[in-house]
C-alpha cells in the first residue's frame, strides 16, 4: 500500500484552520447540472447569489458580481457558531429565492456545482500556470459530473458512503488552491506532521449530522511546482499532471481512500483510470504513477528542505528586488572560478525580475572577463557596460546605463609612501587607476593577479615619479604571504596612514589601502540612492572583511562558512562555502 500518497484530511476546529489569503481568477465557473439523468446536457451559467462557506482556510466570501474570492481564518471559541449562524442564514436566503425559480422550471431538480480556483498569494501571475488555472474552471466542473454518475452508477467496497446521492442537495461547493512546495509543506506539517512537501492535500469539509442543503465537499490543494517535477519525470505536460492530481484530489473528498487496505488502495486506483479514461485525459492515475516508479526503483526524493529546487523560482514571488553579490569568496570558488550551478542560479533570479549587482573590490574589465566565462555578460546576462555596480571597494560606482556617479581617489601622499615602501622591501604593489593595473616590477605574485583573478594586466612603470605622473589612483594593494599580511604589512600600515586612508582586507594574502571614509557599503548605499531603492529592498552576500558594512545595511545579510569572522558575525544568516556554490544556495534558499 503506497503510503505516500495525498491523504484526506478531515475537518479540524475552526480556531486551528489555516490563515490564508487566497486571490481569485478574474471569473468562477459555475456548473448546472441536470440529474438523475446522466446523459442531460451540462449548462455553464454565472452564480448571482452571495455566498459566504466555511473551510479549511477559514470563512471564505465568494461574490460574483465583483469576481473576488477571500480567505480568512476564524479566531477565537465562538468561531464555529458565527461559521455556522452565517451559513444557515445564507442557506435559507438561496432556498428561498431557487423555490420561486423552481415553480416555474420543470420539475425536474437541477444541481448547481460551484466550483473555485484560487491561487495562493505567494505564487505568482506565471503565464503557463494562469492559463492552467483558467482551463481548470472547465475541467474541475466536468470531473465533478462524472464522478458524481459514477456514484450511482458502481458499487464500491471500501469507499466511505457519507457521500452517497448527490442529488439531494441544492448546490455542491469546491475550491481548488494551487500554490507552490512552501506552502503545502507547511501545510503537512501542520496538519499531518510531516514536514515535506507533497504533491496534493484533499482537505473534506462535509459533515453529514447537520442535513445542510448544500454540499461542502471541501478543498483540494496542488502543489504545482511538485506537479512540474512529476510531469517532467513523467514524460507529459503539465496540465496532464495538475488533472491527475485533481482527480485524485476529488476521489478522496468523495470517500475513497487508498491508505486504508491494499484493497481500497486498488479500488481507487481502478476509479482514477475510468475517470481519466472518461475524461479523455493524459497519463496514468496518481497510484499507479507512484506503483510504476516503486517498481522501476526510483529512489524518493526528500523535499524537506528549505531550498528550493533548480528551476522551480518562476513559482515564488522574489522577495527582494537586488542582490548585492561579492566576487572573491563568494561568487568565485577557490579556483576563482564561477560554478555552472552558481551562473544558472544568477540566471534564474534575473530571468524572475530579480536585479543581481556586483559590489566587490575588483575593477570592472576584471568581473566583464569572469563573467564572459558563463555567459553572463551582455543583454542575457546580470552585467554589461550598461549596467550598475560598485567597484574597487565602492571607490567607483556606476549607475543607470552604467554610467559613473561616484569616484574617489587616494591621497597622492600615501601613494608615494606607499610605492616607494614596495621599492625598498621588494614586497609586489599594485595601483589602480581606473580600468588600469600599474605596478613598479615584475614579480609572481603580480601575474597572479591577472592570470588568477582575472584583473586587468599590470603594467610596469619603472619609476615612482612616472607612475605617479598624469593618473588617479582610487586604491592600493599590497601582494604576500597571509603571515606577511598580518604580521608585518597591517600593523605597520595602520599607523603609517593615520587618518589619511584606510587598511582593508579581502583575502588573507592582500593588503588593501584606501581613501578614508569609503568602503563597498558606502557605495551599495550611494547607488541605492540612486536607483531610487531601500535596503529593504536588498539581499546580500559576501564573505570578506570589506563586506561587513554590505551585510550590515542589507534586508538579509548573507555570510558564506568560508568567509572572515567579522562579516559572519554582522550577518543574519551563514551560508555553505563558495566551493558548495553557496550564493546558489542562498539564492534558492532565501530569495523567493
Amino acid at each position: 500500500m503506497l503510503s505516500r500518497l495525498s491523504p484526506l484530511l478531515r475537518p479540524l476546529p475552526p480556531s486551528m484552520a489555516a490563515r490564508v489569503l487566497s486571490r481569485a481568477l478574474p471569473s468562477t465557473a459555475s456548473l448546472t447540472l441536470r440529474l438523475p439523468s446522466p446523459t442531460a446536457p451540462v449548462h455553464f451559467n454565472t452564480t448571482r447569489s452571495y455566498l459566504e462557506t466555511a473551510s479549511l482556510f477559514g470563512r471564505r466570501r465568494f461574490n460574483s458580481n465583483d469576481n473576488t474570492c477571500i480567505a480568512r481564518g476564524f479566531g477565537g471559541r465562538n468561531g464555529s457558531v458565527v461559521m455556522a449562524a452565517a451559513a444557515r442564514r445564507e442557506y435559507r436566503k438561496v432556498r428561498s429565492r431557487r423555490a420561486a425559480a423552481a415553480a416555474k422550471k420543470s420539475k425536474e431538480k437541477e444541481l448547481e456545482l460551484s466550483v473555485k480556483i484560487c491561487l495562493e498569494e505567494q505564487l505568482p501571475e506565471d503565464p503557463e500556470v494562469m492559463d492552467i488555472a483558467e482551463m481548470m474552471r472547465l475541467n474541475v466542473p466536468m470531473a465533478m459530473k462524472l464522478a458524481f454518475e459514477r456514484l450511482n452508477n458502481s458499487e464500491f467496497k471500501t469507499r466511505d458512503i457519507s457521500i452517497t446521492d448527490v442529488g439531494c442537495f441544492e448546490n455542491v461547493e469546491l475550491s481548488v488552491l494551487l500554490c507552490n512546495d512552501e506552502f503545502i509543506r507547511k501545510l503537512n506539517k501542520d496538519w499531518r506532521d510531516e514536514d515535506h512537501a507533497t504533491d496534493v492535500l484533499s482537505m473534506s469539509q462535509h459533515i453529514p449530522e447537520l442535513k445542510l442543503p448544500i454540499l461542502m465537499l471541501g478543498d483540494i490543494v496542488i502543489s504545482v511546482e511538485t506537479a512540474a517535477r512529476q510531469a517532467e519525470e513523467r514524460g507529459h505536460t503539465l496540465i496532464d499532471e495538475i488533472r491527475i492530481l485533481v482527480v485524485h484530489g476529488l476521489l478522496h473528498l468523495l470517500g475513497f481512500d487508498h491508505e486504508l487496505s491494499d484493497e481500497a488502495e486498488k479500488e481507487m486506483e481502478s476509479e482514477e483510470e475510468v475517470l481519466l479514461k472518461g475524461l479523455g485525459w493524459k497519463g496514468k492515475g496518481l497510484i499507479q504513477s507512484a506503483c510504476d516508479a516503486e517498481a522501476n526503483g526510483s529512489p524518493h526524493v526528500d523535499y524537506s528542505d528549505d531550498r528550493k529546487k533548480e528551476g522551480s523560482l518562476r513559482f515564488y514571488k522574489p522577495k527582494f528586488g537586488y542582490i548585492f553579490c561579492d566576487m572573491d569568496g563568494t561568487l568565485l570558488n577557490s579556483k576563482s572560478q564561477i560554478s555552472l550551478s552558481t551562473a544558472e542560479a544568477l540566471k534564474e533570479a534575473s530571468s524572475r525580475g530579480v536585479k543581481v549587482v556586483i559590489a566587490t573590490g575588483k575593477t570592472r574589465p576584471a568581473v566583464v572577463n569572469i563573467l564572459k566565462m558563463v555567459n553572463l555578460v551582455g543583454k542575457d546576462g546580470i552585467i554589461s557596460e550598461f549596467s550598475p555596480g560598485v567597484f574597487v571597494q565602492g571607490l567607483l560606482v556606476y549607475g543607470r546605463q552604467g554610467r559613473e556617479i561616484f569616484r574617489r581617489n587616494l591621497d597622492s601622499g600615501v601613494c608615494r609612501e606607499a610605492l616607494l615602501y614596495s621599492l625598498k622591501h621588494k614586497i609586489p604593489i599594485i595601483a589602480f587607476s581606473e580600468d588600469r593595473c600599474l605596478t613598479l616590477f615584475e614579480h609572481p605574485l603580480v601575474d597572479s593577479l591577472h592570470t588568477v583573478y582575472h584583473e586587468p594586466k599590470a603594467e610596469i612603470i619603472p619609476s615612482v615619479e612616472q607612475l605617479l605622473a598624469g593618473v588617479e589612483i582610487q586604491k592600493l594593494i599590497f601582494l604576500d604571504t597571509s603571515e606577511g599580511v598580518s604580521t608585518t604589512l597591517r600593523p605597520h600600515w595602520e599607523e603609517a596612514i593615520e587618518d589619511r586612508a584606510s587598511v582593508v582586507q579581502a583575502v588573507p594574502d592582500m593588503l588593501e589601502i584606501v581613501p578614508p571614509g569609503t568602503s563597498k557599503g558606502s557605495g551599495v548605499r550611494m547607488l541605492l540612492d540612486h536607483l531610487g531603492a531601500t535596503p529593504k529592498e536588498i539581499m546580500a552576500i559576501g564573505d570578506g572583511e570589506n563586506d561587513v558594512e554590505m551585510l550590515e545595511l542589507a534586508s538579509l545579510g548573507v555570510a558564506l562558512s568560508n568567509g572572515s569572522e567579522k562579516a559572519k558575525a554582522v550577518a543574519n544568516v551563514i551560508g555553505i562555502s563558495n566551493d558548495e556554490d553557496g550564493v546558489a544556495d542562498a539564492i534558492y534558499r532565501y530569495a523567493f
